[in-house]
């Protein structure tokens, strides 16, 4: 019984925290994905858009205000890994309540892969269960983007 009762002293603490940096009344509004492509191409490192695959998410609250944007993975040149864990982790902390999804094409073909289009239907279908909506998946490149929200793919 004394091994159990030191071995409570070794459980971890977690703590949720959110310090946004800019104050609510600040944040860009997003209503279109025209902004939501200038959003992300001015966050996005010129030096690799065309170089690897990277996935992000940009956590938004009821009003469609940027909370933030977050890079999930960064993989090789025609693929990345996306961790659903990840997502939806990092969304409840922000206490988002929508998430715009975006990948860029190295290649700068602007068409959704079939993996594409299933994996987005796989994070919609999370997000319904933890009431976190999903309004856009945006692939993108130096020279223009294709949105699965404006051509009816969502």
């Amino acid at each position: 019984m004394e091994h159990f009762s030191k071995n409570l002293l070794l459980v971890s603490e977690i703590e949720l925290v959110y310090k946004p940096k800019i104050k609510a009344s600040e944040r860009l509004k997003l209503c279109s994905s025209n902004e939501v492509y200038k959003t992300l191409l001015n966050s996005w490192d010129d030096n690799n858009i065309e170089l690897y695959e990277q996935f992000k998410i940009i956590l938004l609250n009821k009003n469609n205000k940027v909370l933030g944007i977050v890079p999930i993975s960064r993989g090789g040149i025609n693929a990345t890994l996306v961790d659903l864990r990840l997502i939806f982790a990092t969304a409840c902390k922000a206490n988002a309540t929508n998430i715009i999804l975006a990948h860029n094409h190295p290649s700068g073909n602007l068409q959704p892969s079939q993996q594409d289009i299933q994996l987005t239907k796989k994070i919609v279908a999370a997000g319904e269960i933890l009431e976190i909506k999903v309004i856009d998946h945006l692939i993108i490149t130096k020279e223009g983007f294709k949105s699965f929200s404006d051509e009816g793919w969502m």
